[in-house]
């Protein structure tokens, strides 16, 4: 028989699983237009050291502005996780928000620059949240 943490992580998983096939997009009013609007939490320790404000910079310049020219926000932020060993990590992170159109190519550039950063910082993740929002300019 199952024990209780199992179990709970099942029904979690499931419940995690159900939201994600269910995301429903929102009715816009009038002069609205629908939207993804993506977050992505970048941390900025690696081996050896922390991400320079210039190497943010540098990598905004050159992966991140042309894939979306047309505007990004970007917000400092301080992230912790719980590491493999049970810790807690805390550090500094950037908080990069999109707001692009649900397509093929929007798409592509998200995990484009997702996997830059992994692969030029050494990160083993870079936290996306991706949601359906009405948008008016």
């Amino acid at each position: 028989m199952p024990d209780a943490s199992r179990v709970a992580l099942i029904a979690g998983m499931a419940a995690v699983l159900t939201a994600c096939t269910s995301m429903h997009a929102p009715r816009c009013s009038g002069g609205e237009q629908l939207a993804i609007h993506d977050s992505l939490y970048f941390g900025t320790g690696k081996p050896g050291g922390v991400v320079t404000q210039q190497e943010w910079a540098a990598f905004l310049e050159g992966i991140v502005t042309p894939r979306f020219p047309r505007g990004l926000t970007v917000s400092a932020a301080l992230g912790q996780w719980r590491g493999a060993d049970g810790s807690i990590v805390r550090e500094a992170s950037h908080l990069l928000q999109l707001i692009h159109p649900d397509d093929g190519p929007s798409e592509s550039a998200v995990l484009e620059l997702v996997a830059a950063y992994k692969t030029r910082f050494q990160q083993e993740a870079v936290l996306r949240v991706k949601a359906p929002a009405c948008v008016s300019f």
